[in-house]
């Protein structure tokens, strides 16, 4: 587990996923919020522009990072078509860019809030607003810190688990959420939840002209338009 020094505001940003266009959008704004820390919560760079998303949050002086399930790129895609695409991301990148991705902490630690991508205990168990108190109070088992937050199901969220407050930051790269957008999260005593607009059809086009084996699914479903909670609930099963 990653632990760094006292950070007083934090900008959380979940689930890249390779859209290059919605991480700069958000980066601009993010230069304006005073953070001390921008806290990466995983699955960063797996979709079309990974590369070049992973040279960018390099960059990054105050940056801090947390693994996701699609960092290690050598673990189980959803299907086919998915480990197609995700063999695709791994081709555009170099040898130590897959290693650094693959061997990011599973957590972090700053002021009394833990970061990680999924849940506490691993980086794919989801929870969602329709997690059980019980199943939900089974994955923080543990934790000791007064906040959790966390991402991979690409939905904002804010709920409690007994003292624990649970937020979902959202994802920058491919949100179900009401609109389109890029979403993420400012935390300091309180949250502030974000929602970020960038050009959407320039997004789009450049998506189409990676090669990415599905450009054209991400560049219509998951940024031109995008799912919607509802749709995402039903197909995690609630």
């Amino acid at each position: 587990m990653s632990e760094r020094p006292t950070a007083s505001r934090v900008a959380a940003l979940y689930d890249v996923h390779g859209n290059l266009p919605a991480l700069q959008a958000v980066l601009a704004e993010v230069e304006r919020e005073n953070v001390d820390t921008i806290v990466f919560g995983g699955d960063i760079a797996s979709g079309p522009m990974p590369r070049e998303t992973v040279e960018l949050v390099r960059r990054l002086e105050n940056a801090v990072f947390v693994r996701g399930n699609a960092d290690r790129l050598d673990s189980p895609a959803m299907s086919p078509e998915w480990d197609a695409a995700r063999r695709w991301v791994e081709a555009q990148l170099e040898a130590e860019q897959i290693d650094w991705l693959a061997n990011l902490d599973f957590s972090a630690v700053i002021d009394d809030t833990l970061y990680v991508h999924a849940n506490p205990r691993d980086v794919d168990a989801v929870i969602t607003q329709r997690t059980t108190d019980e199943r939900l109070a089974e994955l923080l088992e543990g934790v000791s810190q007064s906040r959790l937050v966390i991402g991979h199901v690409h939905m904002q969220m804010d709920r409690m688990s007994g003292a624990i407050r649970v937020v979902n930051a959202g994802s920058v790269g491919m949100p179900y959420e009401p609109r389109p957008g890029a979403y993420w999260a400012v935390l300091d005593d309180d949250v502030e939840f974000r929602r970020t607009e960038y050009d959407l059809e320039r997004a789009a086009a450049a998506i189409r002209a990676t090669g990415h084996p599905l450009a054209e699914e991400l560049a219509a479903e998951n940024v031109l338009q995008v799912p919607t909670p509802e749709e995402a609930l039903a197909a995690f099963g609630g």
